[in-house]
């Protein structure tokens, strides 16, 4: 049976990584598109609930039929997910997001939040970056993404994921010759620059931006950070258990008793009473 592929980004549906994703998907089944109708690099994990969403048809550059709608990557999963269309998803791809998704980046990813949420409707996913140099100037090439994009597609189907799994495929910004192969990796350290930046508009009001330099990270072997600077395609399963397990026997053995709690939150005084 024809597998049903949905495929959403984090940069807007006609970025040109999506439709490099998408053309590649075409070779593995059928191919749906629903992603934001604008830019929402990390807009992290978001859920819309104090407004409507509107999706809109749109055409990508090679004339395919796309949809987009006015929120956030995981609302377009959502929408998926809910019913907007008739099938259901056997494979959820976000991506190909421009710029690596590293470590920590995770949890401000529209691209791999938009997999978190296809993994909490129950549908397996696979969040795809490319690792773009800071300040790169001209075209770029998709297709080494693309293509490992497909091979990590191929074996989610033949193998299956865990449940509340996700992959997360980070490819090296090298020629498809050059890279040197996959490597299942875990989280790496990224390491953030970020800095305030305050200004004064022309009423006097002071506004600001979160800015610095481009994040780095330590080069570990074995994580996806190292993967990268390897020059290897990184593979990294992400679940959405966030549980410190390690932590719970320690805090089991701080004071949790029940006169404790009762000296941190005695009862209210009853109004005029002494």
């Amino acid at each position: 049976m024809t597998k049903q592929i949905l495929v959403t980004n984090d940069d807007g549906v006609l970025a040109p990584g999506l439709l490099a994703l998408a053309q590649e998907m075409r070779k593995l089944g059928n191919v749906t598109v629903l992603a934001p109708d604008r830019n929402w690099s990390g807009g992290g994990h978001v859920k819309t609930l104090d407004r409507a969403l509107r999706v809109r048809e749109f055409r990508l550059e090679d004339g395919s039929q796309a949809f987009a709608s006015d929120g956030a990557p995981s609302d377009c999963v959502s929408l998926a997910a809910l019913g907007y269309f008739k099938q259901k998803f056997d494979l959820v791809v976000s991506g190909i997001n421009v710029g690596a998704n590293l470590g920590h980046d995770v949890t401000y990813s529209g691209t791999v939040t938009a997999a978190m949420e296809a993994v909490i409707a129950g549908v397996p996913s696979i969040a795809v970056s490319l690792e773009v140099p800071e300040g790169h100037v001209g075209q770029i090439d998709f297709s080494p993404a693309a293509r490992a994009a497909g091979i990590a597609v191929q074996n989610v189907f033949a193998h299956g994921l865990p449940a509340e799994t996700l992959l997360n495929v980070n490819v090296p910004f090298l020629k498809t010759d050059e890279i040197k192969g996959f490597r299942i990796t875990r989280q790496g350290l990224r390491v953030y620059h970020s800095r305030l930046d305050e200004r004064t508009d022309p009423r006097g009001r002071p506004y600001y931006w979160i800015g610095g330099d481009a994040p780095t990270g330590v080069s570990e072997s074995g994580t996806d950070v190292g993967a990268l600077n390897e020059g290897y395609v990184s593979v990294t399963p992400l679940q959405l258990d966030l549980t410190a397990y390690r932590a719970i026997s320690d805090l089991n053995t701080w004071e949790w008793r029940e006169q404790v709690s009762a000296n941190l939150f005695p009862k209210p005084a009853v109004v005029g009473k002494p």
